[in-house]
């Protein structure tokens, strides 16, 4: 074996003749926060949803591993998916919901403070972010694997990139 030095895709497209100039979801976008307050209202049935929050319309980065929740939902065993809605993409192509597209199966069977650090192939692959780039926004959606429980608790805020 040899000793080798790369670039990444970044440093490769800002040394390239001409600039490959990134796009700010990548490199100087502004870090923003959308905060979540949910109290459940009566006992759900298994496979209930809570919608969070919906990302601005364009080119989002959400970043998991600086979103994070208070979770109390108390039936036991309970476990959580994370992931988004349908939604149009800026070519005006129809994007399909995922409803664990940014965390499966996530054990909220204790009360306490969870990350939205990606558990999902894809989403380990991109550093524990994925990029959104819509035409009307995306909502972000929790799903309950169990029943859900009136007074259940789900508090948090997710932390995103954008221009």
């Amino acid at each position: 074996m040899a000793v080798t030095v790369q670039n990444s895709v970044q440093i490769t497209n800002e040394i390239a003749t001409p600039v490959v100039k990134s796009e700010t979801t990548t490199k100087t976008g502004k870090l923003r926060f959308a905060f979540f307050t949910h109290d459940q209202v009566g006992a759900g049935d298994a496979n209930s949803t809570v919608a969070l929050v919906k990302l601005p319309a364009g080119r989002v980065r959400l970043i998991g591993g600086l979103s994070r929740m208070y979770v109390n939902w108390t039936q036991g065993s309970q476990t959580m998916d994370i992931g988004w809605d349908a939604y149009v993409d800026q070519n005006g192509a129809d994007v399909a919901a995922d409803v664990d597209g940014l965390v499966d199966g996530l054990d909220v069977d204790s009360v306490g403070y969870f990350s939205m650090e990606s558990n999902v192939a894809a989403g380990k692959l991109l550093g524990g972010t994925h990029l959104f780039d819509s035409r009307d926004g995306v909502t972000i959606r929790a799903l309950a694997i169990s029943a859900m429980v009136a007074g259940d608790d789900l508090d948090g805020y997710i932390a995103y990139v954008v221009d």
